[in-house]
C-alpha cells in the first residue's frame, strides 16, 4: 500500500493510550485487512494483517 492510500485510511488507537505520546501502535481496517503501524512515526512501513489472523492474535492477546 502506498503511503497516499495509506494516509485514507482511518486510523485510530486505543482509549487507553491517552495523548501523552508514549509508546503506541494505530490501527486501520479494510474489508480485506487489518493494517497496525507505529503512532509516532506513521509514515513508515506498517504490517498488514488478514481479518482472521487479526482476530486469532486478539483473542490469544486477551486471553486471561
Amino acid at each position: 500500500m502506498s503511503t497516499e492510500d495509506s494516509a485514507r485510511l482511518a486510523w485510530f488507537k486505543s482509549s487507553y493510550s491517552g495523548n501523552e505520546g508514549g509508546e503506541c501502535v494505530e490501527v486501520a481496517t479494510t474489508p480485506d485487512a487489518v493494517h497496525v503501524r507505529d503512532s509516532k512515526e506513521p509514515m513508515r512501513p506498517q504490517l498488514v494483517f488478514t481479518q482472521q489472523s487479526w482476530a486469532t492474535f486478539v483473542a490469544f492477546a486477551t486471553r486471561p
